[in-house]
């Protein structure tokens, strides 16, 4: 299934139906007192959360989505029926923003949570309910309350335990083929990746984590150059990053330049438990590094075409999540 992690939809929630005015008239009741019924709510349109999915992809065909109207009030004190709810499946992570304002809605990010993200109105009160002493036939009811109208954002956000960030061609898809059985398109042209991919990483004794491979980020990704901006966001919701980064570049300005495109884009990702993997190292004779190493965080060499220090990072990178617990 191709993935998606965003969609703009235009939603309209049900009307509330309007009151009944309504008296009741039986054999040996010609004037009867009113006995109207009240409307039935409107549909709201809701979004549930839904672990087995991944991807947005059905809301990408859902451009319109309109609710049921609730059903007028009866007479005999009878309520009208009230609008079938529609309910939209998501993946866990979803968040839902107001389009014009960017106001927050909320965010589903549990198996079963619901998140209403239009209301429906309000069914009429019918005129039994304006009964009173001083106005025993009334011969009004209350109409329903329109549904609310709104344009929704929906974003996804990855969870993942462990985000990798590096620039195109890092090599950051070919370490999460190795350490799961996520299966990337791995080639030696930048960009390959196009789109996040997820792993699940298992070890021998039933330990694992999940692991978040995004499209390459280049210098000034923060400002819309490349593919990073789009798919930024991702790395939000990751407990600890992975920095990749090839053994053939300039590991300390590449890494420099990767810390300042996640402050950039959210000062709080530096706050993140993180890790450098200096990548690609077959590529070195006897996997020696030629060039001395400035960086802030644990740093790495690894293989992943040799597995050279690969189970080494799987157990830095489990130590690393048991430390934000």
């Amino acid at each position: 299934m191709r993935f998606a992690d965003y969609a703009k939809i235009y939603c309209k929630a049900g009307a509330g139906g309007p009151g009944s005015v309504h008296f009741r008239r039986e054999k040996f009741v010609p004037h009867g007192g009113p006995d109207g019924g009240n409307g039935g709510k409107g549909a709201d349109i809701i979004l549930r959360g839904n672990a087995q999915m991944n991807t947005i992809l059905d809301l990408r065909y859902k451009k319109y989505i309109n609710a049921d109207n609730g059903a007028p009030g009866e007479g005999g004190r009878r309520s009208g029926r009230n609008g079938q709810d529609i309910v939209l499946d998501v993946p866990l992570g979803t968040v839902a923003l107001e389009a014009d304002t960017r106001l927050l809605l909320g965010e589903v990010v549990e198996d079963g949570q619901t998140l209403v993200i239009a209301h429906g109105g309000r069914g009429g009160l019918g005129n039994a309910e304006f009964k009173a002493p001083t106005n025993q036939t009334p011969t009004y009811a209350q109409p329903g309350e329109a549904g609310e109208e709104i344009i929704v954002e929906i974003e996804l956000k990855l969870m993942a335990d462990v985000g990798l960030v590096g620039f195109p061609n890092a090599g950051k898809s070919t370490i999460l083929s190795v350490v799961s059985a996520a299966k990337p398109k791995i080639a030696d042209y930048p960009f390959t990746t196009l789109e996040p991919n997820l792993g699940v990483v298992a070890f021998p004794d039933y330990r694992s984590f999940v692991m978040a491979d995004i499209p390459g980020i280049i210098e000034d990704a923060h400002e819309g150059k490349g593919l990073g901006i789009r798919f930024l966001r991702h790395i939000e919701r990751n407990k600890a990053l992975l920095f990749v980064i090839s053994c053939m570049s300039d590991i300390n300005y590449e890494y420099s330049v990767l810390r300042n495109e996640l402050e950039a884009f959210s000062p709080e990702l530096l706050d993140r438990p993180a890790i450098l993997a200096i990548s690609q190292m077959d590529l070195k004779p006897n996997f020696e590094l030629d060039q001395e190493i400035d960086v802030d965080i644990p740093y790495l060499p690894i293989s992943s075409a040799t597995g050279h220090n690969v189970n080494e990072l799987k157990e830095l990178l489990w130590k690393t999540l048991e430390a934000t617990k």
